[in-house]
């Protein structure tokens, strides 16, 4: 019965996703053929243009900038959810925080940071771009940490102090476990917003010459329209990845939140 299901799911985002680009391909060669928008032969075209290695090298720079900002980002949002929940008092002070750096507007926060930043090298990584990322993932996570570790049965911690448990056997064997759900979904919305500030922090940064970001800038520059929504399909592909692999991940390691025994 899952198996039909999974089937039926497939087979609906494979005709959701066919349809899409075949209204795409109809629309770009009719109606919308004077705003230049590139048909997806088009799209293919300029990818076999520039090949993989191309797409490999300034891909490979930007996921390893949003990489490192993610796990920073993450590390810092965990310790903080973990400090709420042992000094309360905090809270109020924490929260403001994290909804100051989501409301923080990049377009400010990026300037300031490459400022303070050393130029990097010729294909370095840049700190700009990592410090965006870590930013963009910090709010999110800290929500979705404190809230998991909010939703433990009370009766359960009851059940572990009985038995002679401390504070921190509460929060290893319960808390931790009964938030691990909820912590995943975080880390699964959080990867997409990493490589999205990642991104950010390049197109920002003019002294980059290599990345996702300075590849849109040249395209932007030349008038490359095919070049440009070959990159953003890439990056909307690898977010994507990303995003499911993380999903089951969270799956394999909390089957029981999805009704699975484990």
């Amino acid at each position: 019965m899952l198996k039909r299901e999974k089937l039926q799911a497939i087979s609906i985002g494979a005709l959701g996703l066919g349809g899409m680009i075949a209204v795409w391909w109809i629309a770009a060669a009719t109606v919308l053929a004077r705003y230049q928008i590139p048909t997806p032969p088009q799209i293919v075209k300029v990818f076999h243009q520039h090949g993989w290695h191309y797409y490999q090298r300034i891909f490979e720079i930007t996921l390893k900038e949003s990489a490192r900002g993610y796990v920073v980002g993450v590390a810092l949002a965990l310790a903080t959810a973990v400090l709420v929940l042992l000094l309360p008092f905090l809270e109020p002070i924490v929260m403001q925080f994290a909804v100051i750096t989501y409301c923080l507007p990049i377009v400010v926060l990026a300037p300031i940071l490459i400022t303070i930043h050393n130029i990097p090298s010729v294909g370095g990584l840049s700190p700009t771009a990592i410090d965006l990322a870590a930013v963009s993932v910090f709010f999110t996570t800290v929500v979705g940490a404190v809230l998991g570790f909010r939703t433990v049965d009370k009766s359960t911690l009851d059940v572990v102090q009985v038995y002679g448990g401390s504070r921190f056997q509460q929060f290893l064997r319960v808390r931790v476990v009964s938030a691990l759900p909820a912590i995943f979904t975080t880390l699964q919305i959080a990867a997409p917003a990493a490589f999205l500030g990642a991104l950010l922090g390049e197109y920002f940064d003019r002294h980059l010459e290599i990345g996702v970001g300075p590849s849109l800038i040249l395209s932007q520059d030349n008038r490359e329209t095919a070049l440009a929504w070959s990159l953003g399909l890439s990056c909307a592909i690898v977010s994507g990845f990303v995003y499911v692999v993380l999903g089951l991940i969270g799956r394999a390691i909390t089957p029981w939140s999805t009704g699975r025994a484990r």
